[in-house]
């Protein structure tokens, strides 16, 4: 009896169906086609393309210009050691002054004081440049040892007369006129003036041998003297911090 109980178990296990597995996962369902983000997509794509290539256009329009490498003093021009040329953007509401313009900017003078790094446009330049209220320009003509050597515009300057001047000072004596004005040796005439203007020279053997043509912005009281002293070659020139 117990042999067939069991195998009538037996049979009863192989004939029940079978169970799947609790690891089989069920088959999902195909995921939906969004064609609304793949559009997005492609404009966006369109758009970043079309602002590169506006990018590109633009680089591509561009003009060359005069840039100032060193300090130009009001009243100062433009020369061939103190621009260079440089390519920018070009803007039809900015007035640059082009590159094939150059020759016609060397004679015109700098408005107002223009420092290297910078640009210019044409508003910066006119025929003459107005010297500001109180001031004065003088014209030098140095000798080698009435100046320092590598003298530029924009240099501040002390001025002094130097020499004897006797015969200048014997006509002054009876009028009273005072070392510090028209004579005396070796007198500061003026503390702080701005050269405004150097001859460019070629050589060392030019300056030793020719007079250098100097021009100095100083206040209007100092003038008279300074051209005075100019007149007799008895102006020397030390170089001075700005203050």
């Amino acid at each position: 009896m117990k042999i067939q109980e069991r195998s009538g178990t037996a049979h009863g296990r192989s004939a029940a169906p079978a169970q799947p597995s609790v690891g089989d996962r069920l088959p999902t369902p195909p995921r939906e086609r969004k064609p609304a983000l793949a559009a997005l997509a492609v404009l966006l794509i369109l758009v970043g393309a079309l602002g590169a290539t506006m990018l590109v256009l633009q680089a591509g329009d561009r003009i060359e210009v005069v840039k100032v490498t060193a300090d130009i003093p009001a009243g100062g021009s433009v020369s061939d050691s103190n621009v260079t040329s440089v390519m920018v953007a070009k803007d039809s509401g900015i007035h640059y002054v082009e590159w094939s313009q150059l020759s016609a900017l060397k004679k015109l003078k700098a408005v107002n004081a223009i420092p290297a790094g910078v640009v210019p446009v044409g508003e910066m330049f006119g025929d003459e440049a107005g010297v500001a209220a109180g001031k004065a320009t003088v014209g030098l003509s140095l000798k080698a040892g009435q100046y320092p050597t590598g003298l530029k515009a924009g240099d501040t300057v002390a001025a002094y007369r130097v020499g004897d001047d006797t015969g200048s000072g014997s006509n002054s004596g009876s009028s009273g006129s005072s070392s510090t004005g028209s004579g005396g040796s070796n007198t500061l005439i003026a503390e702080q003036a701005r050269v405004t203007f150097v001859q460019e020279t070629q050589s060392d053997s030019l300056v030793s041998s020719t007079n250098l043509p100097v021009t100095l912005t100083v206040d209007s009281d100092k003038a008279a003297a300074l051209a005075q002293a100019a007149s007799n070659s008895q102006v020397a020139l030390v170089l001075v911090s700005s203050k």
